[in-house]
């Protein structure tokens, strides 16, 4: 490299180094390509080599990437990602953010935490509001994030039970035509909010709390006519509500309640014509004090990383058709 210098930064527990650069140096060779920059780990020293900025990069990160690891003992190729996008975007110093919350602790004992900054204003926000909106696409984590705030909220006592419900778009919200009893027509429609529940709670908690009462999973036609007390309701897939299936919804919220409304207005669904409710309440409730919009984007999306590029090029491509 013309131009080069060298940085080495010293970090003498070894359990950190293999942590930080992973299994056979994957993480390495991804820090390596992101930043531009030769790293060699030699006797308990970190040596960087590059133009001097992308040196002063890597030693940015290198130093977030150490606290990260003293902090969640563990760092997956997402967490490496997005350190490497704040630091190239000169915003390392919000990792820290990052590494202060623990929403809630699952069956398993992992911890649900904030993975990016856009989560972390989608958790602050649904702790300052009564209704909150969180959009954006697949994998930002609107749904799990805001489940897990259910389940801390309702453990702390400050509700009594948790409504989860989801448009059944597919059958037009009329059910009657699948074969059955009622658990099995909705089942379909429900099964990503099963999913992240047994993840969070366990399966057989999970199944105690429904026995119980105290979790409620049930297709949106279901929500007509009620009225939503001390409950932690979440409407997922809001983007297939329509403009009077959202009405009612939000309207069925009862003393001592919170709402969180999540979806992505790229996917809708609903017949040809027919405007989304979720679409049209952002221009409606837009100034509304104690609702808030929170949009999530491709860079808060904590799946593969795949999922961001088929984004990105979908984006593309609607935007040259």
């Amino acid at each position: 490299m013309t131009n080069s210098i060298e940085r080495g930064i010293e970090i003498e527990n070894h359990g950190i180094i293999n942590e930080i650069f992973g299994e056979f140096d994957e993480n390495l060779d991804i820090i390596k390509k992101e930043l531009n920059v030769d790293v060699f780990i030699r006797n308990g020293q970190v040596k960087i080599y590059g133009d001097s900025e992308a040196v002063n990069m890597g030693e940015k990160l290198i130093y977030n990437l150490i606290i990260m690891v003293q902090s969640y003992k563990h760092l997956d190729k997402q967490d490496l990602r997005y350190a490497i996008q704040l630091v190239m975007a000169g915003r390392e110093e919000n990792l820290g953010d990052l590494l202060k919350e623990v929403v809630c602790v699952t069956a398993s004992g992992k911890s649900i935490k904030p993975k990016t900054l856009g989560q972390k204003r989608y958790l602050d926000s649904i702790k300052q509001n009564d209704i909150v909106f969180g959009i954006g696409p697949a994998g930002t984590g609107k749904t799990y994030l805001a489940m897990a705030m259910a389940v801390q909220s309702f453990k702390n006592k400050e509700v009594n039970r948790i409504i989860l419900t989801r448009p059944a778009v597919e059958a037009g919200e009329n059910l009657g035509f699948l074969p059955g009893d009622l658990q099995e027509k909705v089942d379909p429609y429900l099964r990503p909010i099963y999913d992240a529940l047994f993840d969070i709670l366990g399966p057989e908690t999970y199944s105690k709390y429904v026995e119980r009462g105290l979790i409620e999973v049930a297709p949106l036609a279901y929500m007509r006519g009620r009225t939503l007390d001390s409950a932690y309701v979440i409407l997922d897939e809001a983007q297939n509500t329509s403009n009077e299936q959202m009405k009612m919804f939000l309207t069925r919220l009862g003393f001592g309640s919170k709402a969180i409304i999540t979806g992505d207005i790229t996917q809708v669904d609903l017949p040809k014509g027919k405007q989304s409710g979720l679409k049209t309440v952002t221009k409606v409730l837009n100034n509304v004090k104690g609702i808030d919009f929170i949009q999530l984007s491709k860079y808060d999306i904590v799946r593969h990383p795949l999922v961001q590029r088929i984004i990105d090029a979908y984006e593309k491509y609607d935007n040259s058709n």
